[in-house]
């Protein structure tokens, strides 16, 4: 991108914690644990589900799917938050943070998109299960992971551009450690009403739909679940839905209450806005492949096969 016109200065400062400036160094040990870890996680599922042949159902497919949408937020994440922790580097540039802001939201979009095929594979296999494996063929699998990601990259690609049109001369200071839209537009002296119908748009269009096709699909899950005479058939349908129904809660209710806060919140303390921003990014990556590979027995299987062959080659 070129440069931003008609502007007063060329670069954003990122911030940390407010008021926790002097053990940004100690913070930045508790970053640096939760991207080992959430990297070294999700990189564990994608190999394993990889390797291990009985692993090549629709829900692990899915579940690689989702494991990589979190890999990327924590590329593009790490970079700014552990340079303000580490190395006190808060400038950033219009067009870093224009890029970094389409990459966030492009693939939180596209993680929505994610768990909304995950509750579509729970309700085929619980609803319709002697269709399964003719419903979700690796086709149409792999047909609605192209659309998820082509949706989540057409609505956000617009921001940047829009972003790019505006006169920024107010304070330059974000309020969080990496770029978002909803923050880098309330720093423009222009008209931002298109950017701000835009992004409730984009919310209604996708987070919001997806979030009421899961809660409708399983209103029939459990309709059908109820339905199954034997009530350990009824618990063990119910049961593998857990993992998923974990990772929506862990991704809707910060991504929710952050979006609110910003919009209608005005009084609310900048330390509520920063540990939610943090809990609504990093949170999901932490916590999938923990409470995954906790709850699904077929993959602690197959973990447990890859840590015997490791052992017998070495």
């Amino acid at each position: 991108m070129s440069a931003v016109n008609n502007t007063n200065f060329n670069l954003f400062l990122l911030t940390g914690i407010p008021g926790q400036e002097d053990v940004h160094l100690w913070i930045s040990v508790s970053f640096c644990l939760v991207y080992v870890i959430s990297i070294v996680g999700n990189s564990v599922i994608l190999f394993i589900i990889k390797t291990d042949p009985s692993l090549h159902e629709p829900m692990y497919i899915f579940l690689s799917m989702l494991a990589i949408t979190d890999l990327g937020i924590l590329i593009s994440t790490m970079p700014t938050i552990l340079g303000i922790y580490l190395f006190n580097s808060r400038e950033i540039s219009f067009e870093a943070c224009f890029a970094q802001l389409f990459f966030i939201h492009s693939l939180q979009l596209n993680e929505s998109s994610m768990l909304l095929l995950m509750a579509f594979d729970r309700f085929v296999a619980i609803c319709n299960p002697l269709r399964y494996t003719s419903i979700l063929t690796v086709q149409t699998i792999d047909n609605m992971g192209l659309i998820s990601v082509l949706r989540s990259l057409t609505v956000i690609f617009p921001l940047p551009f829009l972003l790019k049109k505006f006169r920024y001369c107010q304070a330059n200071v974000l309020s969080h450690s990496y770029c978002l839209h909803q923050e880098v537009m309330k720093m423009a002296c222009s008209d931002i009403s298109v950017n701000s119908i835009y992004g409730l748009f984009i919310t209604f269009l996708t987070v919001g739909l997806d979030s009421l096709l899961i809660f409708l699909s399983y209103v029939m899950i459990l309709n059908t679940a109820l339905s199954i005479t034997s009530n350990a058939e009824c618990l063990r349908a119910m049961n593998t839905c857990v993992s998923h129904l974990c990772a929506v809660l862990l991704f809707y209710t910060p991504m929710i209450g952050l979006s609110v806060i910003h919009r209608f919140g005005k009084g609310s303390s900048p330390l509520l806005q920063t540990v939610l921003s943090y809990i609504s990014l990093l949170l999901p990556p932490l916590i999938n492949p923990i409470v995954y590979s906790m709850k699904s027995r077929h993959l602690r299987a197959g973990i447990s096969r890859a840590l015997v062959k490791c052992r017998v080659s070495s």
